[in-house]
């Protein structure tokens, strides 16, 4: 009787983790719509900032023998040091949605080592900064609670402190790395160079149509603004794809832990239904015995 007792309490406390693995997975899927929505509407904000800064910047080309003059957009064949921003969630459970941005920031740094080139790390979101610190390395900076709840400030005043860092000449390189959303099922992972500026993003070559007419003399200040707010967009644009990723991702877990969870108690109902078959059997045989025994 002991082991049928054994039995259904784990039967019962199967039962109860499917329960919370559900919750969490229509959670995810309420949170997932939302982010969908939020996703949708800053993508056709940043359709329109690209749009502008590639005018702009085919502007100034068209009129500089060399090119774009512009410290944003000056690209250095070999680069001495790269900060690499990431992004990890802040809680786990998700699957491999951190796991997967965590090798691609190492696969990042064993390329970049290989060339002898100095690699910062700035890091966003919770997982990824522990694991980094627990395999202690170095972190240049680092944020908990924005990949969870994007804010656009904050993520301006993060990405202008690294953009900062590029215009003093203390780096040649920033990358961004994220795992981002494509659809319900699939994650992908990103890898963005954010500064400098990389002219194949723009449609340099394209005949503008827009009448929008700015002084030769505000060109560099107008481009300076708009990369800025470029740069801004991008890592805001980022953790919302982050976001959506991660509750995508899940979503998906959860929902396969509740169908494990659902078999697990399935196989423990068949293995307590064997054993109480077996104890039952046992007693009838003892009883049986004693019967006969009396004769």
């Amino acid at each position: 009787m002991a082991n049928l007792k054994e039995i259904k309490r784990k039967i019962g406390s199967v039962k109860n983790t499917q329960k919370t693995t559900n919750a969490m997975k229509l959670v995810s899927s309420a949170k997932l719509k939302r982010t969908e929505e939020l996703a949708k509407r800053s993508k056709v904000y940043a359709a329109k900032l690209t749009e502008l800064l590639n005018e702009i910047a085919q502007k100034m080309q068209n009129t500089n023998a060399n090119g774009i003059d512009n410290i944003y957009f000056h690209a250095g064949e070999n680069p001495e040091k790269v900060d690499i921003v990431f992004i990890t969630a802040d809680k786990g459970l998700c699957g491999g949605f951190n796991s997967q941005t965590i090798k691609r920031v190492n696969k990042l740094i064993a390329g970049y080592q290989a060339q002898n080139v100095k690699v910062r790390l700035r890091a966003v979101g919770r997982k990824g900064i522990d694991y980094f610190k627990f395999n202690n390395v170095d972190l240049n900076d680092e944020i908990i609670g924005l990949s969870s709840a994007p804010d656009f400030k904050t993520a301006a005043d993060f990405i202008s402190e690294v953009a900062e860092s590029y215009v003093n000449g203390e780096t040649d390189k920033i990358i961004l790395v994220h795992n981002g959303y494509v659809n319900m099922i699939t994650q992908e992972m990103k890898v963005d160079q954010v500064l400098p500026v990389d002219p194949s993003k723009l449609e340099l070559n394209t005949v503008s149509t827009s009448e929008l007419e700015v002084e030769p003399d505000e060109d560099d200040t107008l481009l300076n603004a708009l990369v800025k707010r470029y740069i801004e967009y991008t890592m805001y644009y980022s953790l919302i794809d982050s976001l959506a990723a991660e509750h995508s991702a899940r979503m998906q877990a959860m929902d396969a832990a509740t169908s494990n969870a659902k078999q697990m108690v399935k196989n423990l109902t068949v293995k307590y239904n064997k054993a109480r078959q077996e104890a039952i059997t046992t007693e009838l045989i003892e009883i049986i015995s004693g019967m006969e025994s009396m004769k």
